[in-house]
C-alpha cells in the first residue's frame, strides 16, 4: 500500500505550561477578535493554577481554589503509541479541552479516564465547569515543556452569555495551524466522525490555470492498462473526474502516519474510467478543491494492482469502458505528484474528454426502480431530521453520521425518502434546511415489496455527493429532467412553505408486519432482549446513537399526555431537571455531573445511570389501516407531516396532565377514562416491583417544528451534532420550546410489565393522528392504530371535519385496555440525546405468532 510515513514533528502547541512574560501584551491576535482592555485588572485563576501545579513536588494537584470556567471547545485527535506503551490497545481517540476563566484561555488535555463525559455530551461547548483536580503531563524530549491536564471535573449547565474575547495565555496555542496536545499528529479530526475534513490543514484555494502543452506526452487510460507492467516512467494523464468518494480516515496508535486519509477519484478519458487515489497529505491539500467535473492533468504518479475487494461504481455511460485492473496513486512526495486544473475553456475537442452525465430519475420513476440499482435526484427539501448517529463496528469507537431527510420534485405527492449519510462535505451536511433546492448523487434504492408497509427509500454510496442552492452554470441545470424540476420549484409559494418540518426524532425504516419479518434481520443472539437489560443498552449508546430493540412484556397502563405549544406554560427550568428519574432503584441526581480520573463510576456517576431522563417524540406518522382513516380518500398529500409530541416534564407519579371525563369501567376493575386507563394487574404488582424504568418523557429537541425561514440558523444548529468550537449567537437567540410542533396530538406513556413482574418500564407511544391531514374517528385494537407505518399523512376528508385529539385519545387508550394480560413483544427505539437525556420510543407491538 502506498504511504506516507516518517517520525512525527511535534506541532507548535507542544510547547507547555510556561511562559517568561505571563503578562504579555493584549494586542490582536490571529482571528481579528477585539481583547478586552480590562482583561489583565484582575488574577487569571489559570495562571494561579499554573504556578501551584509547578511548585508542587508532586505532579498531581488537588486545588485550594475552584472557579467556574467556560467550555470555548472539545477537539478530537487519535493519540498514536508512546515509548512507555507495552500493551497494544484499540484506537485511542484524545480530547483537548480549552476552557476561559475571563481573563485568559487554556487549552488542556482531558485524562482519557473522563472521555465519557464527551461521549454523553456532558462535557461540551459553551458549559460552565470547575476543575478540582489537576495534573503536568510532561514531554521529556524536550527542555520545560508540558501540558495542563484535567483529572476531575464538575460539568454544570450551559451559559446563556460568553465572552470569546479573552487571548490565549500560552501563545503557541493560538498559531496556525492548530495542532493536539499531545503525539505526533499534525491535525484534529472531525468530534463526531472520522469521514468530515476539520481544521485548518484543509486547503480549499486550488484554482484552474492555463497550462502549455508543448513538448508534454499523454498517454491514454487504454494504452496505458497495456503496458503499465513494463514501464518504469509514465507519461501524463489528462481526464475529467467522474466521480469522487467520501474520505477514510486509516489511523490507527502503531502507525506513525501523519495524515493517514485516503480518497478515490474515478476519472475517464475518451478510452475509459479508472480509479485514482489520492493518499496521506495530499487529501488536506487537494480533496476539497477537487470537484466532480473537473479536468486535470496529472504527472508523476504510480501504478499498482487494483484491490480486488473493492466495488468501482458503474460508470453513467454504457459505452464507456471500465478499468478495473489497476489504480492510479497520486502521493505528496515519493514520487511528488503534480496536479493541475485544467480550465474548460483550454480542452481541445479532438481530446474527446467524456462529458459529465447524471442519471436524474423523478419521483414518480422511483416506484419502477429495481433494487440497489444507482440514480441521481432533484428536488425541494420539505424535511431535514436531526443528525444521527450509529457504529460502524460493535464495540468500535467509530461512527457514522447520517440524518433522514425528504425531497419533493412535484411528480407525485410522495417525497424521495433519503438516508443522507456524511459525504466528507460538513458545509452541506451541517447546514441543510427545508424549502433548500437540493441535488444528491450517485444514491442506492432500498426496496422491499414483500413487507407491508412496503420499504422504499435511498441512501447515500461511497461517492454520493450533494449540492444546494447556488450551483449555477453546473452541468447537471442543463439535463432535460433537472430543468422541468428547476422550473417547478420556482413556482413554490409561501403557503407551501409554512408545512416544512426540521428536527426531531424519525423512527424509520418502518419495522415489518409480522415480527417473523422483523427477526430475519437481526442477530440470533440480540433478537430479545430482557427489560432489566434495557439500562445497560442505554448506558452503552453515546451522543445521538440510536438502537432497535425488542422486548417482551404485558401493556398494564397508558396515560395521554396532551400537547401543549405555549412558551408559557412550559415548566421553570427547575422543573425540566426534575422530571422522572429513569428507575426508582437509584438516587436522585443533579444536572452537574463531578468526575475524576481514575475512580470507578459508581451508580451516581453513570452517565446514563443517576441523572434525570427526557424522553422524545415522534417525527414519524404512523398510518393506520383503512379501516382506522374515515375518510374518502387514503392518498398521501405532498408534504410529510412528522409528529408532535407533548413537552412533558413532570412527576414521575401517575397523575393525569389535566382533568379526565367521566370514567367508566369494562371487565374485571378495568379503570378507563379518557385520558387513561390502568388494569388490575398494575395495580397489584405497581407497588412491589423490583425496578420501575421511567422513560416516557419528551424531550424539546425531540419534537418537529414547523420550519420558519426567518430562524433558519438557530433551528439548522438545534438539529446538527454539537460542534466542535462555540460558535455565538446572532443577537438573543430565541428558544427550543417556542417554535410550534409539527404534530398536534401528544403522545402516550405506555408501561410495559415484565412478564416476570418484577420489572417494569414507561416507554412513549405516538400515533398517527393529527387534525391538520387525517380523520380518524374509530380506532378498533391497538395493534391495528400501529399496524402500518409510514411517513405520508393520509389526505384530509373532503367534509373538512376533524376529530377532536381528545376523542381521539380516548379511542387509543380504550383500544390499549383490550391488550388487558396479553403478552405482547414490543419494538423500541432508543436514542441517547446526551447530557444524560434518552429517548425510547414503542414503534411497534407483536403478539405472538
Amino acid at each position: 500500500m502506498s504511504g506516507e510515513s516518517g517520525q512525527p514533528q511535534p506541532g507548535p502547541s507542544h510547547a507547555g505550561l510556561y511562559l517568561e512574560h505571563p503578562e504579555r501584551d493584549q494586542a490582536g491576535v490571529p482571528g481579528g477578535v477585539i481583547r478586552r482592555a480590562d482583561s489583565q485588572r484582575r488574577r487569571s485563576w489559570i495562571q494561579k493554577v499554573i504556578e501551584q501545579i509547578t511548585g508542587s513536588p508532586r505532579q498531581c494537584v488537588t486545588l485550594s481554589e475552584v472557579v467556574p470556567v467556560t467550555v470555548l471547545a472539545v477537539q478530537r485527535y487519535l493519540l498514536e503509541d508512546e515509548p512507555r506503551d507495552t500493551v497494544p490497545k484499540p484506537p485511542l481517540y484524545c480530547y483537548d479541552v480549552t476552557i476561559s476563566d475571563g481573563v485568559y484561555q487554556e487549552k488542556c488535555y482531558l485524562d482519557p479516564s473522563l472521555n465519557f463525559l464527551v461521549y454523553q455530551n456532558i462535557l461540551k461547548v459553551g458549559i460552565e465547569m470547575r476543575i478540582s483536580r489537576v495534573s503536568c503531563l510532561y514531554n521529556e524530549k524536550r527542555l520545560g515543556q508540558g501540558i495542563l491536564c484535567i483529572d476531575k471535573v464538575h460539568c454544570g449547565e450551559s451559559l446563556d452569555v460568553i465572552s470569546v474575547e479573552t487571548p490565549f495565555r500560552n501563545r503557541a496555542h493560538e498559531e496556525k495551524p492548530e495542532r493536539p496536545l499531545r503525539g505526533g499528529k499534525s491535525h484534529y479530526l472531525a468530534l463526531w466522525n472520522n469521514e468530515d475534513p476539520y481544521g485548518d490543514i484543509w486547503k480549499t484555494n486550488k484554482q484552474p490555470e492555463e497550462f502549455n502543452f508543448n513538448n508534454i506526452k499523454i498517454i491514454s487510460l487504454s494504452h496505458l492498462e497495456l503496458t503499465w507492467n513494463s514501464r518504469k516512467n509514465f507519461p501524463a494523464l489528462l481526464v475529467r473526474v467522474l466521480h469522487k468518494s467520501k474520505l477514510r480516515y486509516y489511523g490507527k496508535p502503531n502507525k506513525k502516519m501523519i495524515e493517514p486519509y485516503q480518497t478515490y477519484l474515478e476519472v475517464a478519458d475518451s478510452s475509459g474510467m479508472v480509479s485514482v487515489i489520492l493518499w496521506n497529505a495530499l487529501c488536506p491539500e487537494w480533496y476539497k478543491s477537487l470537484r466532480v467535473g473537473l479536468v486535470l492533468l496529472l504527472q508523476d504518479y504510480t501504478v499498482k494492482k487494483s484491490y480486488p475487494l473493492r466495488i468501482q461504481p458503474d460508470p453513467a455511460d454504457p459505452q464507456m469502458k471500465l478499468i478495473s485492473t489497476m489504480e492510479i496513486c497520486l502521493n505528496l512526495r515519493d514520487p511528488p505528484t503534480n496536479i493541475v486544473i485544467i480550465p474548460e475553456k483550454q480542452l481541445k475537442s479532438e481530446w474527446k474528454l467524456p462529458k459529465l452525465i447524471n442519471r436524474f430519475i423523478t419521483r414518480s420513476e422511483l416506484d419502477d426502480m429495481p433494487e440497489k440499482s444507482i440514480c441521481d435526484v432533484i428536488g425541494l427539501l420539505s424535511f431535514v431530521g436531526r443528525v444521527q448517529r450509529s457504529k460502524k463496528k460493535e464495540n468500535s469507537e467509530d461512527f457514522w453520521s447520517y440524518r433522514w431527510i425528504h425531497i419533493t420534485d412535484g411528480t407525485s405527492e410522495q417525497p424521495f425518502i433519503v438516508q443522507l449519510f456524511s459525504t466528507s462535505q460538513p458545509e452541506v451536511f451541517e447546514n441543510i434546511y427545508p424549502m433548500t433546492y437540493f441535488v444528491c448523487t450517485q444514491l442506492k434504492v432500498v426496496r422491499n415489496n414483500s413487507q407491508v408497509p412496503k420499504l422504499l427509500y435511498l441512501t447515500t454510496t461511497n461517492e454520493s455527493r450533494a449540492l444546494t442552492t447556488g450551483h449555477r452554470g453546473l452541468p447537471y441545470t442543463y439535463d432535460t429532467k433537472a430543468k422541468k424540476i428547476i422550473q417547478w420549484i420556482k413556482t413554490k409559494t409561501n403557503l407551501e412553505a409554512k408545512n416544512t418540518v426540521i428536527g426531531g426524532y424519525y423512527p424509520y425504516p418502518p419495522v415489518p408486519e409480522t415480527f417473523s419479518k422483523y427477526s430475519r434481520f437481526i442477530k440470533a443472539e440480540s433478537l430479545l432482549t430482557t427489560i432489566s437489560e434495557v439500562k445497560k443498552v442505554i448506558e452503552d449508546l453515546q451522543y445521538r446513537e440510536q438502537k432497535r430493540i425488542a422486548i417482551q412484556g404485558i401493556i398494564t397502563a397508558i396515560k395521554y399526555i396532551p400537547y401543549k405549544h405555549s412558551a408559557g406554560s412550559a415548566p421553570a427550568p427547575e422543573a425540566f431537571w426534575n422530571a422522572s428519574r429513569p428507575s426508582t432503584s437509584q438516587a436522585a441526581g443533579k444536572e452537574d455531573h463531578c468526575h475524576e480520573r481514575g475512580s470507578k463510576r459508581s451508580q451516581d456517576d453513570r452517565p446514563m445511570g443517576s441523572q434525570h431522563f427526557q424522553y422524545t417524540s415522534k417525527v414519524l406518522s404512523l398510518c393506520a389501516k383503512r379501516k382506522i382513516l374515515q375518510g374518502p380518500s387514503a392518498n398521501p398529500v405532498p408534504v410529510p407531516q412528522p409528529h408532535s409530541s407533548a413537552q412533558m416534564k413532570g412527576s414521575k407519579h401517575n397523575t393525569p396532565s389535566q382533568e379526565s371525563s367521566t370514567a367508566y369501567t369494562t371487565g374485571k376493575s378495568r379503570r378507563i377514562t379518557n385520558d387513561r386507563w390502568e388494569s388490575q394487574l398494575w395495580q397489584d404488582k405497581k407497588f412491589s416491583l423490583r425496578d420501575h424504568l421511567h422513560y416516557g418523557h419528551v424531550d424539546p429537541e425531540s419534537i418537529p417544528r414547523k420550519f420558519i425561514l426567518e430562524h433558519e440558523k438557530f433551528l439548522t444548529q438545534q438539529f446538527n451534532s454539537q460542534p466542535a468550537k462555540y460558535i455565538p449567537p446572532e443577537g438573543k437567540p430565541p428558544k427550543l420550546d417556542e417554535f410550534q410542533s409539527a404534530r398536534s396530538l401528544g403522545h402516550f406513556e405506555v408501561t410495559i410489565l415484565g412478564l416476570n413482574h418484577e420489572i417494569a418500564i414507561d416507554v412513549a407511544f405516538l400515533p398517527m393522528y393529527s387534525p391538520e391531514d387525517v380523520q380518524a374517528s374509530q380506532i378498533d385494537t391497538f395493534l391495528t392504530c400501529m399496524n402500518f407505518s409510514c411517513v405520508y399523512p393520509p389526505a384530509a376528508p373532503l367534509s373538512g371535519r376533524l376529530p377532536d385529539p381528545k376523542a381521539v385519545a380516548g379511542d387509543i387508550v380504550k383500544a390499549a385496555a383490550d391488550l388487558d394480560r396479553v403478552h405482547i413483544i414490543g419494538i423500541l427505539d432508543i436514542c441517547n440525546l446526551g447530557n444524560n437525556k434518552v429517548e425510547v420510543c414503542l414503534q411497534k407491538i407483536y403478539t405472538p405468532e
